[in-house]
């Protein structure tokens, strides 16, 4: 999902276009597998505790938490975007972007962009005023495919956790 070298943005133009639809129940196990993979690549794997039924629950339940899109190829989930809502005193409703993963094998495609744009078309629709998420400082792949929007990165504010609970 990254831009890389001539070579693989030829292998853009002839890739083959990925499906992007909003995820089902079904697509749960799948995208599971998939966050472990970014929890890999993020080398935090041991931070993924979240099982199955606690995942389908929270957004396929009777009170759903979190939406996503996923992007299959031949039946196959190779990516997806997940978001929740969350609520700005100051701006009002906003998507907050969870996770947006690409499947390694098709990173560089343009999946990526097509999950993207289907957040910002919900983004649209729903009225949210605005799309946010992090970016890890030394991801710099994802850091090159987001600046493709025109964000605003932001330096100041320092991310606090409670866990203890």
């Amino acid at each position: 999902m990254m831009p890389g070298t001539e070579k693989q943005k030829d292998q853009t133009i002839n890739a083959p276009a990925a499906t992007v639809r909003k995820a089902q129940k079904e697509d749960c196990s799948r995208m599971l597998e998939l966050i472990h993979e970014l929890a890999v690549y993020e080398r935090a794997p041991h931070e993924v505790t979240v099982s199955l039924e606690h995942f389908i629950e929270s957004g396929f339940g009777s009170q759903p938490v979190w939406w996503a899109f996923v992007a299959e190829i031949d039946g196959i989930v190779v990516g997806f975007a997940l978001y929740y809502i969350r609520y700005s005193t100051w701006k009002g409703q906003r998507m907050y972007l969870e996770d947006l993963l690409v499947t390694e094998a098709w990173r560089s495609k343009g999946i990526g962009g097509q999950l993207m744009e289907a957040l910002k078309q919900e983004a649209r629709d729903r009225r949210f005023t605005g799309i946010i998420w992090q970016v890890l400082e030394w991801n710099e792949p994802a850091i090159r495919f987001y600046e493709r929007y025109k964000v605003t990165f932001d330096g100041e504010w320092v991310n606090v956790a409670l866990n203890d609970l």
